[in-house]
Protein backbone atom coordinates (compact mmCIF):
# COMPACT_ATOMS: atom_id res chain seq x y z
CA UNK A 1 0.00 0.00 0.00
CA UNK A 2 2.87 2.59 0.12
CA UNK A 3 3.02 4.09 -3.25
CA UNK A 4 6.86 5.04 -2.97
CA UNK A 5 7.60 1.57 -2.20
CA UNK A 6 11.01 0.31 -5.14
CA UNK A 7 9.36 3.57 -7.56
CA UNK A 8 12.35 5.41 -9.12
CA UNK A 9 12.06 9.16 -8.37
CA UNK A 10 14.11 11.30 -10.47
CA UNK A 11 15.46 14.57 -8.01
CA UNK A 12 16.81 17.42 -10.23
CA UNK A 13 18.90 19.77 -7.83
CA UNK A 14 19.61 23.51 -9.26
CA UNK A 15 22.07 26.27 -8.03
CA UNK A 16 20.47 26.95 -4.84
CA UNK A 17 21.55 27.48 -0.79
CA UNK A 18 18.09 24.89 -0.41
CA UNK A 19 20.20 22.26 -1.77
CA UNK A 20 20.86 21.54 1.63
CA UNK A 21 17.59 20.33 2.17
CA UNK A 22 17.91 18.56 -1.34
CA UNK A 23 19.74 15.93 0.36
CA UNK A 24 17.40 15.95 3.41
CA UNK A 25 14.39 15.19 0.41
CA UNK A 26 16.70 12.36 -0.82
CA UNK A 27 17.29 10.40 2.18
CA UNK A 28 13.39 10.99 3.35
CA UNK A 29 12.38 9.70 -0.14
CA UNK A 30 14.66 6.44 0.10
CA UNK A 31 13.87 5.66 3.77
CA UNK A 32 10.12 5.89 2.17
CA UNK A 33 10.90 2.84 0.15
CA UNK A 34 11.89 4.69 -3.38
CA UNK A 35 14.94 4.52 -5.75
CA UNK A 36 15.77 8.11 -5.89
CA UNK A 37 18.08 8.92 -8.82
CA UNK A 38 19.61 12.56 -8.73
CA UNK A 39 21.19 15.10 -11.46
CA UNK A 40 22.72 17.82 -10.39
CA UNK A 41 23.20 21.26 -12.36
CA UNK A 42 26.54 22.70 -12.20
CA UNK A 43 25.48 25.62 -10.18
CA UNK A 44 24.55 23.23 -7.68
CA UNK A 45 27.90 21.69 -7.58
CA UNK A 46 28.84 25.23 -5.68
CA UNK A 47 26.32 24.40 -3.30
CA UNK A 48 26.72 20.35 -2.67
CA UNK A 49 28.71 17.45 -4.03
CA UNK A 50 27.42 14.34 -5.29
CA UNK A 51 28.84 12.12 -2.82
CA UNK A 52 26.30 13.70 -0.57
CA UNK A 53 23.50 12.17 -2.43
CA UNK A 54 25.34 8.41 -3.19
CA UNK A 55 25.73 8.64 0.60
CA UNK A 56 22.25 9.02 1.51
CA UNK A 57 20.57 7.35 -1.76
CA UNK A 58 23.05 4.48 -1.99
CA UNK A 59 22.68 5.14 -5.79
CA UNK A 60 24.63 6.83 -8.53
CA UNK A 61 24.22 10.86 -8.64
CA UNK A 62 24.89 12.55 -11.55
CA UNK A 63 26.59 15.73 -13.18
CA UNK A 64 27.08 17.41 -16.35
CA UNK A 65 29.75 15.65 -16.89
CA UNK A 66 27.92 12.51 -17.69
CA UNK A 67 26.17 14.17 -20.23
CA UNK A 68 28.94 14.19 -22.32
CA UNK A 69 30.61 10.55 -21.13
CA UNK A 70 30.92 7.19 -23.18
CA UNK A 71 26.48 6.90 -22.35
CA UNK A 72 25.96 10.80 -22.70
CA UNK A 73 23.91 9.99 -26.02
CA UNK A 74 21.28 8.10 -24.33
CA UNK A 75 21.83 8.63 -20.50
CA UNK A 76 19.03 11.01 -20.36
CA UNK A 77 16.49 9.25 -22.21
CA UNK A 78 17.31 6.38 -19.64
CA UNK A 79 16.78 8.67 -16.59
CA UNK A 80 13.66 9.65 -18.43
CA UNK A 81 12.30 6.53 -19.02
CA UNK A 82 12.55 4.82 -16.00
CA UNK A 83 11.39 7.45 -13.48
CA UNK A 84 7.87 7.49 -12.40
CA UNK A 85 7.57 10.98 -10.99
CA UNK A 86 10.89 13.75 -11.79
CA UNK A 87 10.82 16.10 -8.83
CA UNK A 88 12.91 19.52 -9.71
CA UNK A 89 13.88 20.55 -6.05
CA UNK A 90 14.73 23.10 -5.45
CA UNK A 91 14.14 25.07 -8.69
CA UNK A 92 15.65 28.16 -9.52
CA UNK A 93 14.16 31.11 -11.53
CA UNK A 94 16.58 29.87 -14.63
CA UNK A 95 15.62 26.36 -14.32
CA UNK A 96 11.90 27.16 -14.04
CA UNK A 97 12.34 29.45 -17.70
CA UNK A 98 14.18 26.80 -19.15
CA UNK A 99 11.58 24.09 -18.75
CA UNK A 100 8.89 26.50 -19.64
CA UNK A 101 10.36 27.50 -22.63
CA UNK A 102 11.70 23.77 -23.79
CA UNK A 103 15.23 24.52 -23.50
CA UNK A 104 17.26 21.95 -23.15
CA UNK A 105 21.03 22.80 -22.73
CA UNK A 106 22.09 20.54 -19.87
CA UNK A 107 21.21 17.22 -18.21
CA UNK A 108 18.92 18.07 -16.38
CA UNK A 109 16.25 19.82 -18.56
CA UNK A 110 17.62 17.17 -21.21
CA UNK A 111 16.05 14.77 -19.09
CA UNK A 112 12.95 16.73 -18.41
CA UNK A 113 12.10 17.39 -22.15
CA UNK A 114 12.33 13.75 -22.47
CA UNK A 115 10.44 12.93 -19.53
CA UNK A 116 6.78 11.79 -19.52
CA UNK A 117 6.18 11.38 -15.94
CA UNK A 118 4.40 13.77 -13.86
CA UNK A 119 6.61 16.87 -12.98
CA UNK A 120 7.03 18.22 -9.29
CA UNK A 121 8.46 21.58 -8.72
CA UNK A 122 9.91 23.16 -5.85
CA UNK A 123 10.60 26.75 -6.62
CA UNK A 124 13.35 28.42 -3.79
CA UNK A 125 14.89 31.94 -5.15
CA UNK A 126 14.86 35.34 -4.47
CA UNK A 127 11.35 37.29 -3.20
CA UNK A 128 11.68 39.86 -6.44
CA UNK A 129 12.95 36.98 -8.66
CA UNK A 130 9.86 34.74 -7.68
CA UNK A 131 7.23 37.59 -8.16
CA UNK A 132 8.19 39.04 -11.41
CA UNK A 133 5.87 38.42 -14.16
CA UNK A 134 8.28 36.42 -16.06
CA UNK A 135 8.74 34.02 -13.30
CA UNK A 136 5.09 33.92 -12.82
CA UNK A 137 4.25 33.19 -16.17
CA UNK A 138 6.32 30.56 -16.27
CA UNK A 139 5.15 28.70 -13.56
CA UNK A 140 1.62 29.39 -14.93
CA UNK A 141 2.77 27.73 -18.29
CA UNK A 142 4.34 24.58 -16.28
CA UNK A 143 1.26 24.49 -14.46
CA UNK A 144 -0.84 24.57 -17.83
CA UNK A 145 1.30 21.41 -18.97
CA UNK A 146 0.36 19.18 -15.93
CA UNK A 147 3.25 20.53 -13.69
CA UNK A 148 2.92 20.49 -9.83
CA UNK A 149 4.07 23.59 -8.11
CA UNK A 150 4.57 22.88 -4.59
CA UNK A 151 5.57 26.62 -2.89
CA UNK A 152 7.29 28.21 -2.19
CA UNK A 153 6.79 29.36 1.54
CA UNK A 154 7.50 32.56 2.61
CA UNK A 155 10.08 33.50 5.69
CA UNK A 156 13.97 34.39 5.77
CA UNK A 157 15.44 34.43 2.60
CA UNK A 158 19.55 34.45 1.62
CA UNK A 159 19.55 37.62 1.23
CA UNK A 160 18.26 38.59 4.05
CA UNK A 161 14.59 39.40 3.04
CA UNK A 162 11.61 38.33 4.83
CA UNK A 163 9.36 37.41 1.68
CA UNK A 164 7.32 34.80 -0.30
CA UNK A 165 10.59 32.72 -1.61
CA UNK A 166 11.73 29.64 0.11
CA UNK A 167 11.61 26.15 -0.72
CA UNK A 168 9.06 24.17 1.38
CA UNK A 169 10.35 21.72 3.74
CA UNK A 170 11.33 18.14 2.69
CA UNK A 171 8.24 16.18 4.95
CA UNK A 172 6.02 18.43 3.19
CA UNK A 173 7.55 17.31 -0.26
CA UNK A 174 7.97 13.73 0.50
CA UNK A 175 3.65 14.14 1.27
CA UNK A 176 3.34 15.46 -2.38
CA UNK A 177 5.15 13.40 -3.78
CA UNK A 178 3.51 10.37 -2.28
CA UNK A 179 -0.15 12.06 -3.43
CA UNK A 180 1.13 12.32 -6.79
CA UNK A 181 1.93 8.39 -7.34
CA UNK A 182 -0.58 7.29 -5.72
CA UNK A 183 -3.08 8.81 -7.96
CA UNK A 184 -5.10 5.89 -10.01
CA UNK A 185 -4.80 3.02 -7.23
CA UNK A 186 -7.71 0.93 -6.35
CA UNK A 187 -9.67 3.62 -4.42
CA UNK A 188 -9.67 6.02 -7.09
CA UNK A 189 -12.36 8.12 -7.16
CA UNK A 190 -13.55 6.58 -4.10
CA UNK A 191 -15.00 9.30 -1.50
CA UNK A 192 -13.69 8.38 1.89
CA UNK A 193 -14.32 10.48 5.42
CA UNK A 194 -12.07 9.84 8.38
CA UNK A 195 -12.64 11.39 11.64
CA UNK A 196 -9.87 11.69 14.17
CA UNK A 197 -8.98 13.06 17.61
CA UNK A 198 -11.16 13.87 20.78
CA UNK A 199 -13.72 16.47 21.08
CA UNK A 200 -13.96 18.84 23.51
CA UNK A 201 -17.25 19.69 25.31
CA UNK A 202 -17.15 23.24 26.51
CA UNK A 203 -17.98 23.81 30.27
CA UNK A 204 -17.24 27.54 30.52
CA UNK A 205 -14.85 29.75 28.02
CA UNK A 206 -11.51 28.38 29.40
CA UNK A 207 -12.76 24.85 30.20
CA UNK A 208 -14.26 21.70 29.00
CA UNK A 209 -14.78 17.75 28.98
CA UNK A 210 -12.22 15.81 26.72
CA UNK A 211 -10.82 12.49 26.80
CA UNK A 212 -7.28 11.43 25.95
CA UNK A 213 -7.50 10.63 21.97
CA UNK A 214 -4.52 12.02 20.37
CA UNK A 215 -6.09 11.36 16.90
CA UNK A 216 -3.30 9.39 15.68
CA UNK A 217 -4.94 6.42 14.32
CA UNK A 218 -7.34 8.90 12.44
CA UNK A 219 -4.60 10.71 10.77
CA UNK A 220 -2.72 7.07 9.71
CA UNK A 221 -6.23 6.20 8.01
CA UNK A 222 -6.31 9.28 6.30
CA UNK A 223 -2.87 8.48 5.19
CA UNK A 224 -3.51 4.80 4.14
CA UNK A 225 -6.69 5.89 2.20
CA UNK A 226 -5.16 8.48 -0.12
CA UNK A 227 -2.59 6.14 -0.64
CA UNK A 228 -4.84 3.81 -2.49
CA UNK A 229 -6.13 6.67 -4.29
CA UNK A 230 -9.36 7.89 -2.53
CA UNK A 231 -10.18 11.46 -2.32
CA UNK A 232 -10.30 12.15 1.90
CA UNK A 233 -12.63 13.98 4.17
CA UNK A 234 -10.44 14.35 7.22
CA UNK A 235 -13.12 15.72 9.95
CA UNK A 236 -10.24 16.58 12.98
CA UNK A 237 -11.61 17.50 16.74
CA UNK A 238 -8.45 19.75 18.07
CA UNK A 239 -5.54 18.15 17.96
CA UNK A 240 -1.72 19.05 16.94
CA UNK A 241 -1.21 17.00 14.83
CA UNK A 242 -0.82 17.93 10.48
CA UNK A 243 -3.10 16.44 8.17
CA UNK A 244 -1.36 14.18 5.04
CA UNK A 245 -1.06 15.98 1.79
CA UNK A 246 -4.17 15.54 -0.01
CA UNK A 247 -6.65 15.57 2.85
CA UNK A 248 -9.98 17.94 2.33
CA UNK A 249 -9.52 18.61 6.92
CA UNK A 250 -12.55 19.96 8.24
CA UNK A 251 -12.07 21.37 11.79
CA UNK A 252 -14.35 21.10 14.40
CA UNK A 253 -14.34 21.52 18.57
CA UNK A 254 -17.43 19.13 19.81
CA UNK A 255 -19.84 16.50 18.93
CA UNK A 256 -22.42 18.56 17.85
CA UNK A 257 -19.91 19.91 15.30
CA UNK A 258 -18.59 16.71 14.24
CA UNK A 259 -22.07 15.31 14.07
CA UNK A 260 -22.78 17.77 11.79
CA UNK A 261 -19.36 17.96 9.40
CA UNK A 262 -20.15 14.18 9.06
CA UNK A 263 -23.76 13.96 8.25
CA UNK A 264 -23.09 17.10 5.40
CA UNK A 265 -19.88 14.67 4.45
CA UNK A 266 -21.18 11.09 4.13
CA UNK A 267 -24.09 12.34 1.41
CA UNK A 268 -21.55 11.58 -1.10
CA UNK A 269 -19.03 9.18 0.81
CA UNK A 270 -18.41 5.41 0.01
CA UNK A 271 -16.98 4.87 3.10
CA UNK A 272 -16.96 6.13 6.69
CA UNK A 273 -14.33 5.40 9.04
CA UNK A 274 -15.09 6.92 12.68
CA UNK A 275 -11.97 7.12 14.53
CA UNK A 276 -12.79 10.30 16.22
CA UNK A 277 -13.15 9.54 20.22
CA UNK A 278 -16.87 11.70 20.42
CA UNK A 279 -17.48 12.59 23.80
CA UNK A 280 -20.50 10.74 25.23
CA UNK A 281 -21.20 13.60 27.58
CA UNK A 282 -21.19 17.25 27.94
CA UNK A 283 -22.47 19.64 30.49
CA UNK A 284 -25.79 20.21 30.21
CA UNK A 285 -25.49 24.42 30.20
CA UNK A 286 -22.08 25.71 29.90
CA UNK A 287 -21.19 29.10 31.47
CA UNK A 288 -20.98 32.44 29.24
CA UNK A 289 -17.70 33.43 31.92
CA UNK A 290 -15.37 32.11 33.19
CA UNK A 291 -16.53 29.85 36.74
CA UNK A 292 -14.74 31.48 39.73
CA UNK A 293 -13.45 29.39 42.40
CA UNK A 294 -14.78 30.17 45.36
CA UNK A 295 -16.40 28.21 48.55
CA UNK A 296 -18.61 26.14 46.97
CA UNK A 297 -17.45 23.52 44.26
CA UNK A 298 -19.53 24.14 41.02
CA UNK A 299 -22.16 21.57 40.33
CA UNK A 300 -22.19 20.63 36.15
CA UNK A 301 -24.85 18.77 34.95
CA UNK A 302 -24.30 16.28 32.42
CA UNK A 303 -26.64 15.77 29.08
CA UNK A 304 -26.04 13.16 26.52
CA UNK A 305 -24.08 14.03 23.20
CA UNK A 306 -25.35 13.40 19.68
CA UNK A 307 -24.45 9.87 18.93
CA UNK A 308 -23.56 10.32 15.51
CA UNK A 309 -23.05 6.49 14.31
CA UNK A 310 -27.11 6.12 15.26
CA UNK A 311 -27.79 9.18 12.49
CA UNK A 312 -25.27 7.93 9.93
CA UNK A 313 -27.64 4.30 10.04
CA UNK A 314 -30.19 6.23 9.66
CA UNK A 315 -29.05 8.17 6.73
CA UNK A 316 -27.93 5.24 5.33
CA UNK A 317 -30.96 3.63 5.58
CA UNK A 318 -32.35 6.20 3.82
CA UNK A 319 -29.89 6.87 1.55
CA UNK A 320 -27.49 4.22 0.96
CA UNK A 321 -24.58 6.39 1.47
CA UNK A 322 -22.05 5.85 2.98
CA UNK A 323 -21.58 2.15 1.53
CA UNK A 324 -19.34 1.35 4.19
CA UNK A 325 -19.24 2.32 8.02
CA UNK A 326 -16.62 0.96 10.24
CA UNK A 327 -16.71 1.82 13.95
CA UNK A 328 -14.37 1.87 16.54
CA UNK A 329 -14.73 0.93 20.06
CA UNK A 330 -11.65 2.00 22.68
CA UNK A 331 -13.13 -0.04 26.28
CA UNK A 332 -10.95 -0.64 29.01
CA UNK A 333 -13.01 -3.81 29.90
CA UNK A 334 -15.10 -6.49 28.19
CA UNK A 335 -13.72 -5.55 25.10
CA UNK A 336 -15.01 -7.82 22.31
CA UNK A 337 -18.69 -8.34 24.41
CA UNK A 338 -18.97 -3.99 24.41
CA UNK A 339 -17.40 -3.76 20.60
CA UNK A 340 -19.77 -6.46 19.34
CA UNK A 341 -22.77 -4.47 20.76
CA UNK A 342 -22.14 -1.77 19.21
CA UNK A 343 -21.44 -3.01 16.17
CA UNK A 344 -25.09 -4.77 15.82
CA UNK A 345 -27.10 -1.25 17.44
CA UNK A 346 -24.79 1.01 15.07
CA UNK A 347 -25.43 -1.36 11.43
CA UNK A 348 -21.75 -0.91 11.12
CA UNK A 349 -20.10 -3.43 8.54
CA UNK A 350 -16.87 -3.40 10.66
CA UNK A 351 -15.57 -2.59 13.84
CA UNK A 352 -11.90 -2.29 15.07
CA UNK A 353 -11.87 -3.26 18.51
CA UNK A 354 -9.08 -1.96 21.14
CA UNK A 355 -7.91 -2.31 25.02
CA UNK A 356 -6.88 1.52 25.83
CA UNK A 357 -5.88 0.10 29.40
CA UNK A 358 -2.64 -1.81 27.75
CA UNK A 359 0.96 1.09 27.72
CA UNK A 360 2.05 -0.35 24.16
CA UNK A 361 -1.87 0.05 22.61
CA UNK A 362 -4.61 2.81 22.33
CA UNK A 363 -4.18 6.76 22.98
CA UNK A 364 -1.25 8.98 22.48
CA UNK A 365 1.35 5.72 21.65
CA UNK A 366 2.52 4.78 17.91
CA UNK A 367 1.29 1.18 18.01
CA UNK A 368 -2.13 -0.35 18.43
CA UNK A 369 -3.20 -3.83 19.34
CA UNK A 370 -6.92 -4.02 17.55
CA UNK A 371 -9.43 -6.74 16.98
CA UNK A 372 -11.48 -6.67 13.97
CA UNK A 373 -15.45 -7.62 14.52
CA UNK A 374 -17.63 -8.55 11.93
CA UNK A 375 -21.57 -8.56 11.49
CA UNK A 376 -21.75 -12.45 10.56
CA UNK A 377 -20.16 -13.02 14.46
CA UNK A 378 -16.48 -13.38 12.76
CA UNK A 379 -13.66 -11.76 14.15
CA UNK A 380 -9.89 -11.01 13.76
CA UNK A 381 -7.38 -10.18 16.17
CA UNK A 382 -4.24 -8.43 15.00
CA UNK A 383 -0.88 -8.19 16.85
CA UNK A 384 0.74 -5.45 18.03
CA UNK A 385 1.80 -3.14 15.57
CA UNK A 386 2.24 0.39 14.18
CA UNK A 387 -0.95 2.66 13.71
CA UNK A 388 0.21 2.63 10.62
CA UNK A 389 0.12 -0.85 9.67
CA UNK A 390 -3.27 -0.98 11.43
CA UNK A 391 -4.78 1.56 8.95
CA UNK A 392 -3.35 -0.67 6.25
CA UNK A 393 -5.13 -3.35 7.48
CA UNK A 394 -8.50 -1.45 8.05
CA UNK A 395 -8.31 0.04 4.06
CA UNK A 396 -8.07 -3.58 2.81
CA UNK A 397 -10.56 -4.70 4.50
CA UNK A 398 -12.76 -1.29 3.29
CA UNK A 399 -11.62 -2.19 0.06
CA UNK A 400 -12.92 -5.47 0.20
CA UNK A 401 -16.36 -4.53 1.20
CA UNK A 402 -16.67 -1.73 -1.50
CA UNK A 403 -16.19 -4.30 -4.04
CA UNK A 404 -18.69 -6.46 -2.09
Amino acid sequence: MNPLQDKHILLGVTGSIACYKAADLASKLTQAGALVDVVLTAAALEFVSPLTFQSVTGRRAYTEEDLWGAEGHVLHIGLAHQADLLAIAPATANTIAKLAHGQADNLLTLTALASQSPLLIAPAMDGGMYSHPATQTNLTTLEERGALIVGPASGHLASGLEAKGRMVEPGELLGHIRHALAQGGPLSGRQVIVTAGGTHEAIDPVRFIANRSSGKQGFALAQAALDLGAQVTLIAAPTNLEAPVGAQRVDVTSAEQMEAAVLEAVAKADALLMAAAVADFRPAHASEHKLKKDKQIPKIELAFTPDILQQVAKHKAKHGTPKVTVGFAAESQDLLENAREKLDVKALDLIVANDISAEDAGFSVDTNRVTLLYPDGQHRELPLMSKAAVAQAVLEEVQALLKE
